[in-house]
């Protein structure tokens, strides 16, 4: 099996000084593992250029912002809800909405996202507005208990699930929840899509249903956080989806994608009249092994190869069993009989 190397892997040969160039040709790179490498092996062009030009880039250090928590002084917990570091936060917090918006993952003013950005700090989307035109000034400042603590908007309704979650997870310092139609297709009808089909959703999602409660509830935040030690993704029964990720807020969207276009493409193949193909356990396992590489959760590890393929919920082709409503006998009559008196009455009259 060919050697894989993710973006943690690449940080400490950054950080060892080992030159990024001499990777060899046959390793599999993560996604984020390659744009680093990119990354890293692109900055000595532009600091050639920007020192060509007279041109120099700014330093994140010239602009200190405060160490705030929930407990700091409104004129810090201010200074730090409009620094620079946040400002690009909410500024991608919007672009994500959009993208939502735009893919028809959420309706109306439905759909809600949260980015830890201290000890017992969260930035959030306001309430009752579309996901597809917020601003950034619309963004609110939570304390881990919902306290809103800056923002002219008042927070979304549904943040208390998100600081649970994170609260749960400590790793989680981005969540996205939203509504996308086939995803929440499945969450309406309680049942996890099922495995070993496609990479992508095996390495990167690891999904799990969690019973209905009102939305906003703390009640509902609990049953959702109760999975994400060992799950990503959350199908919430007949209301929607929320993810996690440790990664970034981009990352927890595109946990949403991929869910989505998977729960589609089942649907799609199950329509097909053919039972779908299924990976080999060794094929899934050596998926299991990249996805514990990136550091991700799912709770296949460690389990036996006989038992990592279990879709026993999972019914393709199933058709509505209701039988049709049968008419009796004595009504058959009872519209014979009107049948017949009508026939009578328009004979009788052309006579």
């Amino acid at each position: 099996m060919k050697r894989v190397l993710t973006q943690r892997d690449i940080e400490e040969m950054i950080r060892k000084g080992d030159n990024l160039a001499d990777i060899p040709q046959d390793v599999i790179l993560t996604p984020s593992a390659r744009d680093l490498v990119r990354e890293h092996l692109e900055q000595p062009r532009r600091t050639s250029s920007a020192s060509a030009s007279g041109a120099t880039a700014p330093s994140k250090s010239s602009r200190p912002v405060p160490k705030v928590t929930s407990k700091s002084s409104k004129a810090d917990l201010d200074a730090f809800f409009n620094s620079p570091q946040c400002e690009e936060l909410k500024s991608q917090m919007v672009d994500i909405g959009r993208r939502l918006w735009q893919r028809a993952y959420v309706d109306g003013n439905g759909g809600n996202l949260a980015i830890r950005v201290g000890e017992d700090l969260a930035l959030c989307t306001p309430t009752l507005v579309s996901k597809g035109f917020m601003k950034p000034a619309d963004m609110c400042l939570v304390d881990f208990e919902g306290n809103q603590l800056c923002g002219t908007k008042k927070r979304t309704s549904e943040i208390l699930m998100h600081l649970q979650i994170m609260q749960r997870q400590p790793r989680a310092i981005a969540t996205v929840h939203c509504h996308p139609p086939y995803a929440t297709g499945f969450a309406v009808a309680g049942v996890e899509p099922p495995t070993c089909m496609i990479p992508e959703f095996e390495v990167f999602c690891a999904v799990a249903v969690a019973p209905y409660r009102t939305p906003g509830t703390p009640e509902m935040g609990k049953l959702v956080a109760d999975l994400v030690d060992q799950h990503n993704t959350i199908l919430m029964a007949n209301h929607g989806v929320v993810s996690w990720s440790h990664l970034s807020l981009e990352d927890a969207y595109f946990k949403m994608e991929i869910l989505e276009a998977y729960c589609r493409t089942v649907l799609v193949a199950t329509q097909l009249g053919r039972q779908p193909n299924t990976m080999t356990p060794a094929q899934l396992r050596e998926l299991l092994k990249i996805k514990q590489d990136l550091n991700l959760p799912d709770p296949r590890f460690g389990l036996k190869e006989c038992e990592l393929c279990d879709n026993a919920d999972w019914r393709p082709g199933v058709t509505c069993a209701v039988p049709a409503k049968q008419q009796s006998d004595d009504f058959d009559k009872d519209v014979e009989q009107v049948v017949q008196t009508i026939t009578d009455q328009i004979m009788a009259k052309m006579k």
